[in-house]
């Protein structure tokens, strides 16, 4: 129950009154006390077992009486009295009570009927009591009600709804309500319905209906509760915007309207009222704001703005906030720095500002408890004056610079956790300071050196966490065992060398540890102390250079739930591993050297990783068996024979089931594709499973990746697997199924990845109908099987995520994975293998931004469709050994990423495309074995790769190939940058001209009208470019016995001598462009600039390897 401060005053001023005021208690109020009391548990009693005859009723736990000794005051409040109140009870005979207070109680019975009977009740508080049901109609007739508070948490198993009576039809009688309270009480009503239902109540107060299924808009009627405080609305369903009327409620102090679905623009005025204290409209996406000015008597003390689309940059005059306590402004759009001003902000104790576009430095906001969530850079500043920080949490950001030495002297901090940043430098400035210090998180930074001896003298501390950062050195074990109080350790991913031998036997070793982690810290043995620690719950012992066996004592660790000894050089288990009694949850053994036979898996394991080893047993019929809980159960890469157990399907629990890189044998159970309604994964990939693969998905598959390449199945591909409306990753390429296209697939529009290769498939692809396949497909592999026929633009265009050119330093993050469980680290990461610039290999992260094409070793004739130009974000593009004919089309130039091209071995025809050079990333290409002619286009990085990418083409010639072409006749040759310009901009020669016509514009005027001036650069201007030009890198040779002639006759003249650059073609390291000098002069009429054609073109001066990304060919 929520009340005001004034409500409050009043109860506790008329409760004393009650008291000085009562008499003795009259001998029939006490037969009803008794009464009521005999109707509870007596077990639940507490303080009324002092309710007894030889005592003043008025005296006992929770009674008031008046002067002559009636009860007028119940409160029984927060006793969690068991029991039950029906319509029979005493309660109702105490027709003089005014307050009744029944509030977090454990009364077990529907809403009881007979409240109507207290007529002089202004105060009722039934909140939380333990009533269950439909509200009574008999609360509607208690006409002196004040306050009202029926709510009721469905966690403390209330349910309370209001149909017959409605709210309306509760509430139409209550007009002295100035408190109400239905926080949980389902109303279901539309808004027109319940604001007009309370629209009578002008005297509310304080309005409480949250989590009541209430929907909107709010109507209008609403702004008559003029009278209105307090506003809590949240959880509900409004999903409309606010309206402008509340702001004119001059006495609205708290306002929260979270989790509503409010949608538009937040009125500004409403931020502005000065008498609004609390404002809460988080997790609210839809809703839009920004803030323009706060006033100076603004009496904003908490203002909660998380999850919603708020943005902009935080004013200046935020500093006029000097009340504010609380300020939450998470995962909204704000950008830009965060302003000096919040100095002022002196009163802030908790701040929030994470996952934002925030810039620039962090300002020193002194009083705040609990920062969170910046971007910028900490500047080392002295934090020494932060006299009330408590804790600082810049968690999972891009803060760098050094972290202060002062920081850790602050004597009232108790946690520092900067873990995800970019903090670098050392910590050798570190000094010991008297600190309160118990969580010190730096994980995943730079940070680097030596660790500083002070670090292990910060007695208080429980939680050490420097993983994943750049620190060096030896430590010995003796020095964390100063740690006494120590809870967490993680040393994790450094370039520590942890002694575990190096113990003081003096000192306890470790008797809080729980979380245990040192991978990768260089240990070659088990550290002895792990023997005796029995509180142990984590232990990350993973890629160290452990040999030998897996000792016993492990097992027997009764706490121990997770346990990571992976990437080590471990040979074999200590002892049987029959009947563990371990508790064991998380087992990761992977990439070990294990042998023999599997070890019998904890009996309450929900992640199990056995990969990577060299198990060779046949799996146990009854494994399912042994994993009742299990969700994540891998084996790959292991020597395991036999076939599949049926049991595995028995594994209710099991998402993740990867068995790839085997030896197994047989057929896929049936039962196991039938399990896809809860199994997300499924890698059966290399082994040497037959049969044809189960026509069993059921309605409502869930599988998002299935593979199994490289074994022996044939048959064709199950109807049924269109089910799996989830699936991302199908991979059946290396079988022997014998099918056509699966176009039967085209409604999974979330597939990614399809790989066909290497089977029997035929004819064509195209899929008919109106349902669009595969918008999202980043990877085909069609290679090696029988499809025909043209490739349709149609088909191809649906294909969406080759279209999109995403930036891929936006997207390294993002790759194709499973999350095994919504709130653990562990996940499935998807792995592939694909043909890449002539090699075959295995993706182990497929990023969303690779694509690529491979439909080689087919029958596929016809064009290159026109639609693979569009294709900008493809990487690899293998149309090789099919039938393609045509030429190869300019458009291939404009798939900007690409980094292998192979169209070898078609019947393409005709030049290779100047365009192929503004393919700056390709690394591979070969257009063997096709009917090019012409020349290979010179000067470009064409020629770095191999006389193999270009042989069988009996009419290409040039570099890198051994036959020379023949010389063109000249005007042809001239013509060639002319062509070539139509696709592309020549920039060379755009700047060029501009910079003459900018130039001529600048002295044309002068010439035409001053004859002096004009005569003087008729005799001086060949002159002054013969000084100029060699200056910046060219030649311009005039005629000697030029004449100006009319402009009829200046295309004959075109004599243009552009094959002086043959010499330097044998040089491919260079790439060389193409520029065009023409030497102007005005004619006799200096009315207009003629041109001397027989000016001519030359090559460009060499290039360096750093400038050649950046320049334009023409």
């Amino acid at each position: 129950m929520r009340i005001s401060l004034f409500s409050w005053l009043v109860a506790v001023f008329f409760s004393i009154s009650l008291v000085l005021v009562s008499g003795q208690c009259q001998s029939d109020q006490r037969q009803l006390l008794i009464g009521l009391k005999n109707s509870f548990n007596s077990t639940s009693l507490g303080k009324l077992v002092n309710w007894n005859q030889s005592t003043d009723c008025c005296s006992w736990y929770g009674v008031s009486c008046d002067a002559g000794g009636r009860v007028v005051g119940l409160d029984l409040s927060n006793r969690l009295i068991s029991g039950a109140i029906d319509k029979s009870s005493s309660i109702f005979r105490l027709q003089h009570l005014q307050r009744l207070n029944l509030a977090y109680n454990k009364l077990i019975f529907v809403f009881p009927p007979g409240f109507d009977k207290f007529a002089n009740v202004s105060y009722l508080n039934l909140s939380n009591a333990g009533f269950k049901g439909q509200i009574p109609a008999e609360i509607s007739r208690m006409t002196r009600l004040v306050t009202l508070d029926l709510s009721a948490n469905l966690y403390l198993g209330a349910y309370l709804k209001l149909e017959k009576p409605n709210l309306e039809m509760l509430v139409r009688n209550l007009t002295r309500l100035r408190f109400l309270y239905l926080d949980g009480v389902n109303i279901s009503a539309r808004g027109n319905e319940w604001c007009q239902a309370l629209s009578s109540l002008t005297n509310l107060q304080v309005l409480s209906m949250s989590n009541c299924n209430l929907s909107g808009p709010i109507d209008s009627s609403f702004s008559k509760l003029r009278s209105l405080s307090v506003i809590r609305l949240d959880a509900n369903k409004l999903s409309a915007p606010l309206p402008k009327f509340f702001a004119e409620f001059r006495n609205l102090t708290s306002l929260h309207l979270s989790t509503t679905g409010l949608t538009g623009r937040f009125p500004e005025e409403i931020l502005h009222a000065t008498t609004l204290q609390t404002l809460d409209l988080s997790n609210n996406k839809l809703l839009q704001g920004s803030f323009l000015n706060f006033s100076l008597n603004a009496s904003l003390q908490t203002l909660l703005l998380s999850d919603t689309n708020f943005g902009g940059q935080l004013p200046e005059s935020i500093g006029n906030l000097g009340k504010l306590t609380r300020l939450e402004l998470a995962r909204c759009n704000f950008s830009g720095p965060i302003p000096e001003s919040m100095l002022k902000l002196t009163q802030l104790v908790y701040l929030d500002f994470s996952s934002n576009n925030f810039s620039g430095p962090l300002p020193s906001v002194s009083s705040s408890r609990n920062l969170t969530q910046l971007n910028g850079t900490i500047h080392s500043t002295d934090w020494s004056g932060f006299s009330k920080l408590v804790s600082i949490d810049l968690r999972n950001n891009n803060f760098s610079g050094t972290i202060p030495p002062t920081l850790f002297g602050i004597p009232t901090l108790q946690k520092i956790l900067l873990s995800q940043n970019q903090f670098s430098d050392s910590l050798v400035n570190l000094h010991r300071e008297p600190s309160s210090l118990d969580t010190l998180d730096l994980s995943s930074n730079k940070l680097q050196g030596p660790l500083p001896r002070v670090v292990f003298e910060l007695q208080g501390l429980k939680i050490l966490s420097l993983s994943s950062n750049n620190f060096s050195g030896f430590i010995p074990l003796r020095a964390i065992q100063n740690l006494r109080n120590l809870s967490s350790l993680d040393l994790s991913h450094n370039q520590l060398s942890v002694n575990a031998s190096d113990t003081n036997p003096s000192l306890p070793s470790f008797l809080n540890i729980t979380t245990l982690k040192l991978a990768s810290c260089n240990l070659t043995k088990f550290p002895d102390f792990l023997k005796n620690q029995s509180r142990l719950l984590y232990l990350d012992l993973s890629n160290n250079n452990i040999h030998g066996r897996i000792p016993k004592w492990i097992w027997e660790a009764r706490s121990l739930r997770h346990l990571n000894l992976s990437q080590n050089f471990l040979v074999e288990f200590e002892g049987p591993l029959q009947n563990i009694n371990s508790s064991l949850s998380v087992l990761d053994l992977h990439g070990n050297q294990l042998q023999g036979q599997m070890p019998f898996p904890p009996r309450y394991a929900t992640y199990l990783d056995y990969s990577n080893n060299n198990f060779s047993s046949v799996l146990l019929a009854e494994i399912g068996e042994y994993l009742s809980y299990t969700y994540f159960f891998s084996l790959s890469s292991n020597k395991f024979r036999g076939s599949i157990p049926r049991s595995i399907c028995s594994i209710i629990y099991l998402k993740v089931l990867d068995l790839s890189n085997n030896s197994l044998s047989g057929s896929i159970p049936q039962c196991l594709t039938q399990k896809s309604l809860s199994l997300r994964v499924l890698n059966l990939r290399r082994n040497n499973l037959n049969g044809v693969i189960p026509d069993t998905f059921p309605q409502g598959c869930g599988l998002q990746t299935l593979d199994l390449n490289r074994n022996l199945l044939q048959g064709k591909v199950p109807k049924s697997l269109a089910n799996c409306k989830m699936l991302e990753v199908l991979d059946l390429g290396n079988n022997q199924i014998n099918d056509t296209f699966p176009c039967h697939l085209k409604s999974i529009s979330t597939l990614r990845v399809l790989v066909l290769r290497a089977n029997k498939f035929y004819g064509n692809i195209h899929c008919l109908g109106k349902k669009s396949p595969w918008q999202m497909l980043q990877i085909v592999d069609l290679a090696s099987n029988g499809f025909s026929g043209r490739l349709h633009e149609t088909c191809l265009l649906t294909w969406e995520a080759m279209q999109a050119d995403e930036d891929e330093a936006q997207s390294k993050l993002k790759h194709l994975h499973f999350k095994v469980l919504q709130f653990n680290q562990f996940y499935y990461q998807d792995a592939i293998t694909v043909t890449v610039k002539g090699l075959e290999l295995e993706l182990l992260k497929i990023l969303t931004v690779f694509t690529s094409i491979d439909i080689s070793c087919n029958k596929f004739g016809g064009p290159i469709p026109e639609v693979i130009g569009t294709f900008k974000a493809l990487y690899v593009l293998n149309f090789s050994h099919n039938a393609f004919t045509g030429s190869i089309p300019p458009f291939i130039g404009n798939l900007s990423q690409l980094e292998s091209l192979d169209l070898s071995s078609n019947t393409l025809d005709g030049e290779i495309p100047f365009q192929l050079v503004n393919l700056n990333f390709l690394s591979y290409l070969n257009i063997s074995n096709n009917k090019l002619v012409g020349p290979i286009p010179t000067g470009t990085q064409l020629q770095s790769f191999s006389e193999a990418s270009f042989e069988k083409n009996t009419g290409l010639c040039g570099p890198p190939l051994k036959i020379q072409c023949a010389i063109a006749p000249t005007q042809e040759t001239h013509a060639a940058p002319e062509s070539r310009s139509t696709d592309g901009f020549d920039w060379q020669f755009i700047f060029i001209g501009l910079g003459f016509g900018v130039g001529a514009a600048a002295f044309v005027a002068p010439l035409i009208f001053w004859k002096r001036v004009s005569k003087w650069v008729d005799d001086n201007v060949d002159k002054i470019l013969e000084v100029i030009l060699p200056k910046v890198g060219l030649t311009c040779t005039h005629p000697d016995d030029a004449k100006v002639e009319g402009n009829e006759n200046l295309e004959e003249d075109n004599t243009g001598n552009d094959d002086e650059n043959e010499e330097s073609q044998g040089n491919h390291e260079e790439f060389r462009g193409r520029y065009c000098v023409f030497c102007s002069k005005l004619d006799n009429t200096r009315k207009k600039a003629i041109h001397d054609l027989n000016c001519t073109c030359y090559d460009s001066p060499y290039l360096s390897p750093s400038s050649i990304s950046s320049s334009f060919s023409p």
